[in-house]
């Protein structure tokens, strides 16, 4: 690892003591602490942040990621705050700054920004044992995982998709998200092509979202079932497919799972089969 790595806001933090208490207030990075070895430091969590099951379990919940509880997170007297610029609230941010030593600020929008943050951790808490092997390995795994991503795709022919995150209103996400950057790799366009906000809403009817070849329907943050596939259909007249939601859009080391998924995903595609139900992966 090098000499110090910056957060999302430009910030280096010092290495974390061996008394680190940490708070994350985001799912896939909770996760990724506790592939790094580091579950024993976590005192705090959100309840979206479900993985690994088996770990998280014993770690107290804090609230949600917009709604976190912040009495019991001052209470909980932690040393590093983990938190995330889409996921978290600015002003609960700016408030428990005031009042935690270090707030470690992460904003991952392509696959490729893993790699950074993996060496953002791996700088951090790097002198507690064993994490800044693992960091090391998590990235090699994910140049292995990027490399094979590539291979598989190259030379198949880009498709237009919508991705569904929310009904009623109808909400799909930009191309400036880490979602939308992960489907690219894999040959696969979002739509619509521009929008000023990063997950907008939109119409059955706009031209925007006209040209899509298949709509996927994620598993979140709205939990769309078998029940909405012949609805949408019915709306758009194309294909729409149920997809892991978890797969496509948690970086860390769930993205390596991640990669994989979205290659097999652009595959079945390609070949017509596409997802009748909703997969989800074992545990990366």
């Amino acid at each position: 690892m090098s000499a110090g790595v910056a957060d999302a806001l430009g910030r280096v933090h010092p290495r974390a003591a061996a008394d680190a208490r940490i708070v994350c207030l985001v799912p896939s990075l909770t996760e990724l602490l506790c592939e790094l070895g580091l579950t024993g430091h976590i005192v705090g969590r959100t309840g979206f942040c479900v993985h690994p099951r088996p770990a998280v379990t014993g770690i107290p919940k804090m609230g949600g990621t917009k709604t976190p509880d912040l009495r019991a997170i001052l209470d909980a007297a932690p040393t590093h705050l983990i938190v995330n610029i889409d996921e978290n609230r600015r002003d609960h941010v700016d408030f428990l700054s005031a009042h935690i030593p270090h707030v470690v600020v992460t904003h991952p929008c392509r696959p490729e920004d893993n790699r950074e943050l993996f060496r953002l951790f791996g700088w951090i808490f790097g002198a507690l044992s064993g994490v800044e092997s693992r960091a090391a390995g998590l990235h090699a795994a994910f140049e292995a995982a990027w490399t094979d991503l590539g291979t598989s795709c190259r030379g198949l022919a880009r498709l237009p998709v919508l991705y569904l995150i929310w009904r009623e209103p109808w909400m799909t996400v930009s191309r400036t998200t880490y979602i939308s950057a992960l489907l690219s790799a894999a040959g696969l366009d979002t739509l619509p092509e521009a929008s000023e906000v990063r997950y907008p809403q939109f119409g059955w009817a706009d031209p925007g979202v006209a040209g899509a070849r298949h709509v996927l329907l994620s598993s979140e943050p709205y939990r769309f079932g078998t029940r909405h596939l012949a609805e949408v259909e019915a709306r758009c007249g194309r294909r729409a497919h149920l997809v892991d939601g978890q797969m496509l859009s948690w970086y860390g080391n769930r993205a390596i799972a991640g990669l994989r998924y979205a290659a097999r995903l652009r595959h079945e595609l390609e070949n017509g089969a596409g997802i009748a139900a909703l997969r989800r992966p074992a545990r990366p």
